[in-house]
């Protein structure tokens, strides 16, 4: 990495990158060792997203995630992260139940997880007030439309959203009113690949793409997808980088035949 790129990632770099037309990064990250390794990598953006209920803590979906639960994850990850931005996702029922205590989850991220910020999900008129208090309390807050995990049901599973005119449309209504509740940013999930160009030309603030074609300013995956950590099959929008299901699943089953052949440890691997 040069100079530039080795420096401390910050919001008003973040918006810097977007006008000069510089690529955003950005992975999840649920503990200290995946910190560590993104950082190195000189990824902008660690999210330490809800979907860990999912990828980590096995839950059928993001709903049963916990405060204390994204909290514990979260300090881990700034343990592991000098470089890069680190955004804690607020789950579901943390915001939009009461202002005070709104204000209270979000401000643990800050004061007890390390996190610089806060993301939440949607655009509707309590998001966007939840926001604007937010903002205005100095908690950093990014945006999320389109397809929203916490809405799963209401959505009826997960599916593309914004294909049909009128739904676009809110979509590019909702953007831009995140942008005017002072969001810094706006990941724009599952939606169609020219409606993500439209939003981000609209918008003066950096979108990040997760299923949302190559348009935005940045692009988001979850770092277990990527890495292809889970064996499971992956969403259309998901590039695979590497397979170390295969990988790991080898090594676990040899040192289980070896210990049981009698062949570890040698004397290589003991003392005397």
């Amino acid at each position: 990495m040069s100079l530039e790129e080795s420096a401390k990632v910050t919001i008003p770099g973040l918006k810097q990158m977007k006008q000069d037309g510089r690529k955003i990064t950005m992975l999840t990250a649920y503990d200290y060792p995946t910190a560590v390794l993104l950082d190195k990598a000189g990824i902008d953006i660690l999210l330490v997203g809800d979907s860990l209920g999912m990828v980590v803590l096995g839950y059928e979906n993001t709903l049963p995630v916990t405060m204390d639960e994204m909290l514990h994850h979260t300090k881990a990850v700034k343990r592991g992260c000098k470089r890069g931005l680190i955004v804690g996702d607020m789950p579901f029922l943390s915001f939009n139940v009461d202002s005070t205590q709104t204000i209270e989850n979000a401000g643990r991220f800050i004061k007890e997880g390390g996190a610089e910020a806060v993301k939440l999900e949607g655009a509707t008129e309590p998001v966007l007030r939840t926001i604007r208090c937010l903002v205005e309390a100095g908690i950093a807050v990014m945006g999320h439309i389109g397809l929203t995990p916490q809405l799963v049901h209401q959505m009826g599973g997960f599916k593309v959203q914004g294909r049909e005119k009128e739904s676009a449309e809110l979509l590019i209504e909702g953007a831009g009113k995140l942008e005017d509740a002072g969001a810094f940013a706006l990941v724009l999930e599952g939606i169609p690949a020219d409606l993500a160009r439209i939003i981000t030309q609209k918008l003066s603030i950096p979108t990040i793409g997760i299923g949302a074609g190559p348009h935005c300013d940045g692009q988001v995956l979850v770092t277990h997808d990527l890495l292809g950590l889970s064996g499971a099959p992956k969403p259309k929008f998901v590039k695979q980088y590497a397979s170390l299901h295969p990988l790991i699943l080898s090594a676990l089953s040899s040192f289980r035949q070896e210990v049981l052949e009698g062949k570890f440890p040698t004397d290589e691997y003991s003392y005397h």
